[in-house]
């Protein structure tokens, strides 16, 4: 793991949950080292709901490599210096002490490594994150290829020492009491110990000392040229773009069992050592706090994924497969799911078999893989829920129902297979149930379960008749949703039938109700003449484009 030791949450608790269902190693070792379990959105509706939990470094990494021992996975230690490519198709990869490896197919998942290049005040260095040397060499041969696209930037918060920290005056923030795991491979057995995270604020103290040292910030000095995640924006970023708000939420997460270390999940910077020393002691509960690894930003270079194949396979030399941030994302749940298709992929080409790809109407893999290799990037991408047409559908709790018979399909163990084949088999049989007549203590006649499950003042009695299994608490959701998806379906049916529905040259995107910032920003720079156009905006969701669609069509 590197940087934030979380896995999960809104939009990105989804990817995992679909990885799960193919029996990635990602969320059953999340599940292995989990220090802390929340369920973001509980509030809302199983739709948005994001499974996300602090995993233990150390039994994260001891997780996979026992998953991996004895799997046949060879490992070659090793720097990969070259590809290399004849007759435009990938025939092997040399590393660094000249030693080459022949294969039919690669992918390379070099993170922030590429060309990777590090700041902390004005003190720069080549690395992919900190005390680790960047892959300059092959960064080199993608530039000879004309395989870069140019560069993106990540940030990283300063590591705290927790026995500095005034825990007692800060708002606690307990691991969920109720008992829920990442992965189906996965019974909650092995369930670590649960560590409470806690939250602070940062205030306008906080904000002069970032002001103060403005001039000594690479990312004000214009040192750093590529541009950073727009929704996980450094403390500098906010404090400059939020200037109306008087302090921003800092959540401090234990990264571990057996360490001290803390992580200030929510104040990323590349201010000098000693800007951050001071910023650090004007937050309640971190006055005294000592910074163990102070925070940095890392630049680095990424490729086009517009000239990528929904495998993830280069359009144009046959072997080469890109997964994770090379393509222009940020975070690991994004480099989980894109790993999983370009392996998926490369190891069907290996061995001749027919290609695996992902619907987006059926997952946000598909979400993702159609947005990166249809649009492409101008800034990181980061996968959100407002992203998928049918977000309605695509819920974290449903992944198994959604992608078990692909999986089936794609050389899964027997074990995981019956793990999917049992959630399905339960599945029916509660669906079956719904259509059974009871009587409800509230009512005075028989009425079949699905009917109770749709009304609010009997939902939760029809919920505990219909059982407390997951797979009878997913076909309560179906029950409770379906309406809504019906609906959602015919207003995406009537955006597309609209499509050459004419926008005003003077028209103000921000007075659309439901538009984002981002949104606003992307549309008024590019004033599409009509709804078709604004579908082909770069980044453009379909939450906006439907919510543009629905203003349009009252205005008229």
């Amino acid at each position: 793991m590197s940087c934030n030791p979380s896995i999960g949450g809104v939009g990105k608790g989804h990817l995992v949950r679909e990885v799960d269902v193919f029996e990635g190693v990602q969320p059953w070792a999340a599940d292995r080292a989990a220090i802390h379990y929340r369920l973001l959105n509980r509030s809302k509706g199983a739709a948005v709901h994001g499974p996300r939990l602090q995993a233990d470094r150390r039994l994260f990494a001891a997780a996979v490599r026992e998953r991996l021992a004895g799997s046949g996975v060879t490992f070659i230690a090793g720097e990969v210096s070259r590809l290399q490519i004849e007759g435009g198709h990938i025939v092997a990869v040399t590393l660094a002490d000249h030693q080459r490896i022949a294969c039919r197919g690669v992918v390379v998942a070099t993170g922030t490594f590429l060309g990777g290049k590090l700041f902390r005040g004005m003190e720069t260095q080549e690395g992919g994150r900190i005390e680790e040397r960047a892959a300059s060499e092959l960064g080199e041969q993608f530039a000879d290829l004309a395989l870069l696209s140019g560069r993106l930037k990540t940030g990283t918060p300063p590591r705290l020492d927790g026995r500095t920290i005034d825990w007692a005056r800060l708002e606690p923030q307990p691991s969920d009491r109720h008992a829920w795991t990442m992965s189906i491979q996965s019974d909650g057995s092995s369930r670590p110990p649960q560590l409470a995270c806690a939250i602070t604020r940062t205030n306008p103290a906080t904000h002069d000392v970032i002001a103060r040292h403005a001039d000594r910030s690479p990312l004000y000095a214009g040192d750093i040229g590529g541009r950073g995640p727009r929704y996980c924006p450094s403390i500098e970023d906010k404090v400059r773009r939020f200037s109306d708000r008087d302090g921003h939420q800092l959540f401090l997460e234990p990264e571990g069992l057996d360490t001290h270390l803390v992580y200030p999940n929510g104040i990323s910077t590349s201010l000098p050592l000693d800007a951050q020393e001071e910023m650090m002691a004007t937050i309640a509960g971190l006055e005294a706090c000592r910074i163990v690894k102070p925070g940095y930003a890392v630049e680095y270079a990424y490729s086009d994924p517009r000239a990528l194949s929904p495998t993830l396979e280069h359009r144009e030399i046959g072997g080469l497969f890109l997964a994770g941030q090379i393509n222009g994302t940020t975070g690991y749940e994004e480099a989980s799911a894109l790993g999983l298709v370009a392996g998926l992929n490369a190891a069907a080409l290996a061995c001749d078999l027919a290609p695996i790809t992902f619907d987006r109407r059926e997952s946000y893999i598909g979400v993702l893989v159609d947005d990166l290799t249809l649009q492409g990037v101008t800034e990181p991408y980061r996968m959100m829920t407002a992203r998928a047409e049918r977000r309605l559908h695509l819920r974290a709790d449903n992944a198994v129902a959604r992608l078990g018979s692909t999986a089936m399909n794609s050389g899964i163990s027997s074990r995981q297979a019956d793990r999917i084949r049992s959630h399905l088999d339960a599945k029916a049989e509660a669906s079956r149930r719904t259509d059974e007549s009871i009587i409800l203590e509230s009512a005075s006649s028989a009425r079949p379960l699905r009917y109770w499950l749709t009304r609010s003042d009997t939902r939760e009695k029809a919920l505990e008749a219909l059982g407390s299994g997951a797979a009878s608490r997913e076909v309560g959701q179906d029950v409770y949703y379906a309406p809504y998806i019906e609906r959602q379906e015919r207003d995406w049916a009537s955006v597309h039938r609209d499509l050459e529905v004419a926008i005003p040259s003077q028209f103000d995107f921000a007075n659309v109700p439901g538009l984002s910032a981002e949104m606003i920003e992307r549309l008024s720079v590019a004033r599409p003449e009509t709804l078709d156009r604004a579908s082909r905006v770069q980044g453009i969701t379909p939450t906006a484009l439907t919510s543009l669609h629905f203003a349009l069509r009252h205005a008229r």
